[in-house]
């Protein structure tokens, strides 16, 4: 069974941040439902050569790109829907989170509001982390009133309001506030990002038998609530097509709905690895936490207004992770990472 959608054939879908971990992923699956899709980033010409058929590469730095800029873009697209899937999240600080969190949304709702004809739809990639605390122990909705601890949450929060007000100048706009997100490709700023490169590192290590290097991390005390890239393309493809009756000024929850210990995550991929590695955490002292303890998402009311669930079980998403690194060898038949577990591994607590 799959999440249900309306296909995108004939649609003309500009991605913003077309190149990035998430963007070149809805770009593709929407040129597969027959789109015409364009990819919009700072690097997209550099990968133009690379891009399938269906999609074109428009090369803008959209942080410094003027609201006259991205119109002109989106209007030379014949832009049906536009998905942004920009920002900025790893090796930024504040004020560059700011740019290409909060400021850039402001010029694209600007752009939009400014175009002739009907409505162009947006969806934009909001994040769990706008919720700061969200519920104590329970499963977090939108209705739940947000309060960001981090600059990354602080910055998507303004990028999200700035959607929600340009409804009031006829912008035809949805925010999906996405859990964390996990699949091949993920960027290594984050953890789950890190620790693979470090397991495809320590795995050839091993085939020169060489000793591998013990994984150090920060404190895994935090339970995060984890969703697989594909199944976000998914809830992207259901909101590029949803009823403006049913979307349009909503902010809707993607996850899995469901909160994964860290600890129990990384020990998880050493398993699937099939090696031997070694992990320190780093002691935890005194107001050392920049982020809350616990995350987990209500996802009731992307299943009512999108048609939309997760599909993907974390184990999966874990070995399309793993397989992305490691070496071939370790993706043989009867390998850790080559066996289909009959159950996913112990994934926490359930909304």
């Amino acid at each position: 069974m799959r999440s249900e959608h309306r296909p995108v054939t004939g649609f003309s879908v500009v991605v913003l941040g077309g190149t990035g971990f998430l963007g070149r992923r809805i770009g593709a699956a929407c040129a597969a439902d027959g789109a015409r899709v364009h990819l919009v980033s700072r690097s997209a010409l550099a990968v133009s050569a690379a891009v399938g058929p269906g999609v074109s590469a428009v090369g803008l730095d959209l942080v410094t790109a003027s609201p006259r800029e991205i119109a002109a873009v989106l209007a030379a697209a014949g832009a049906d829907v536009v998905v942004n899937a920009a920002g900025r999240a790893w090796q930024a600080d504040e004020a560059q989170m700011a740019a290409g969190n909060a400021e850039l949304v402001e010029q694209v709702v600007t752009a939009l509001a400014a175009l002739p004809g009907p409505p162009v739809r947006l969806v934009q990639l909001g994040t769990v982390h706008e919720y700061g605390a969200g519920a104590p122990d329970a499963a977090t909705g939108e209705e739940h009133e947000p309060a960001p601890i981090t600059p990354y949450g602080r910055t998507k929060l303004q990028g999200t309001r700035a959607v929600l007000r340009a409804r009031e100048q006829g912008v035809d706009g949805v925010v999906l506030r996405l859990a964390n997100v996990i699949g091949a490709g993920v960027p290594q700023g984050s953890l789950f990002g890190r620790v693979a490169a470090h397991l495809g590192a320590a795995a050839r290590a091993d085939a020169r038998g060489e000793k591998a290097v013990e994984l150090r991390l920060p404190a895994l005390r935090a339970a995060r609530d984890l969703v697989d890239a594909g199944d976000v393309t998914a809830a992207v493809l259901a909101a590029v097509t949803a009823p403006e009756a049913d979307v349009a000024g909503q902010v809707i929850n993607v996850g899995r709905g469901t909160a994964v210990p860290m600890r129990g995550l990384v020990d998880r991929m050493i398993t699937l690895s099939g090696l031997e590695l070694p992990v320190v955490e780093a002691a935890e002292g005194p107001g050392s936490r920049t982020d809350v303890a616990w995350q987990c998402l209500d996802v009731s009311r992307a299943q009512r207004l999108l048609g939309w669930r997760p599909l993907r079980s974390l184990d999966d998403s874990l070995r399309e992770l793993l397989a992305s690194v490691l070496p071939p060898e370790h993706l043989r038949p009867g390998t850790p990472l080559g066996i289909t577990a009959d159950a996913p591994a112990e994934e926490g607590k359930q909304s």
